[in-house]
Parts: C-alpha cells; sequence; structure tokens
C-alpha cells in the first residue's frame, strides 16, 4: 500500500465511535437534559429581547431593564453549571468539531 496509513482502520474506529454514540442518542436523561439546556438558553434570548425592548423604549423605567439583563446574568450561570454537571454526570458527551 502506497502512502502509509491503512484507511481501513480509520473507518474501524470511525463505526465504532458512531455506533458508541448511537448507543447514547436514544438515552431519555441526555434527551430530557439537552431539552432543558435549550429552553434555558431560548429564556436567556427572551430575557436579553425584553431588556432591549425596555431600554429602546425610554419610558424612563431603567428597573426593568436592570431586572431583565440580572435575569439573563443568572440564566446564562445557570446554563454553564447545568452543561457543566451534564458532562461531569455523563448525561452529554462532549466531542470535537469535525471529529
Amino acid at each position: 500500500m502506497k502512502g502509509g496509513a491503512d484507511p481501513s482502520c480509520s473507518g474501524l474506529q470511525s463505526r465504532r465511535y458512531t455506533a458508541e454514540l448511537e448507543s447514547h442518542w436514544n438515552h431519555p436523561v441526555e434527551t430530557a437534559t439537552k431539552v432543558v439546556i435549550m429552553i434555558v438558553v431560548a429564556i436567556v434570548i427572551f430575557n436579553l429581547g425584553q431588556a432591549l425592548f425596555f431600554m429602546m423604549k425610554g419610558s424612563g423605567d431603567s428597573d426593568r431593564v436592570v431586572k431583565a439583563l440580572t435575569r439573563r446574568i443568572a440564566l446564562s450561570l445557570l446554563a454553564i453549571v447545568l452543561v457543566i454537571i451534564s458532562i461531569w454526570a455523563g448525561w452529554i458527551h462532549p466531542h470535537g468539531v469535525g471529529g
């Protein structure tokens, strides 16, 4: 064989990795965890839009802007903690881009 490495080895590793991931795809805890994280991120985006709306409305009530941004920060921290705990507990499995 020319060029060094045997291409069948990388294909075998790829198939093994794919089979390992597919066994986790149907795990209900993993699915629920991903849904919860996505909901939290959606609420973060909603609060950011809400703060922008209150700021652009400019009725002089900056307390509503501050509360919306405070909720956004708290929920962002919650999302980060959920991701860290989920990875640590094995509920979700991080992977590199393209590999």
